[in-house]
């Protein structure tokens, strides 16, 4: 059981929403095989997760007629959950792909670009500004 999930299970009610599990992974230099490296991704941090639907403004409803998707992800407040920064990605590892996208990227689930971190509005929860389409 990761850190952030010991320290909330003591507030069940408070948490109590956090029905999602997504992982967030960091840019990294994996081995191609061949003696070279090539960019990829490395898993960071696992937890569960509240997704809010975000509804309203000019930038949501321009990226919903390109078919892309803004969600508001809460998530609890640790010190790996803290690290995450715009550099990473998100993947929701209750759905998508079970073994990832190929080869290059194995992980599991589907993936989300992380577009903004707030971490000092609440200090007990975190929370994230993610696009769904292809994490660059």
């Amino acid at each position: 059981m990761d850190e952030c999930l010991m320290r909330g299970a003591q507030k069940k009610r408070a948490g109590g929403q956090l029905v999602e599990r997504v992982a967030f992974d960091a840019p990294a230099n994996n081995p191609d095989g061949s003696g070279g490296v090539e960019d990829g991704w490395a898993e960071h941090h696992a937890t569960r997760a509240e997704f809010i639907y975000s509804r309203g403004s000019e930038a949501v409803d321009a990226a919903r007629l390109q078919g892309r998707a803004i969600y508001k992800v809460r998530i609890r407040s640790c010190a790996a959950a803290r690290a995450v920064t715009t550099d990473f990605r998100m993947r929701d590892v209750r759905r998508g792909l079970p073994a990832g996208e190929g080869i290059g990227d194995p992980l599991p689930g589907t993936r989300y670009q992380v577009r903004e971190v707030d971490a000092i509005t609440d200090r007990r929860w975190i929370y994230i500004v993610v696009e769904s389409g292809r994490a660059q």
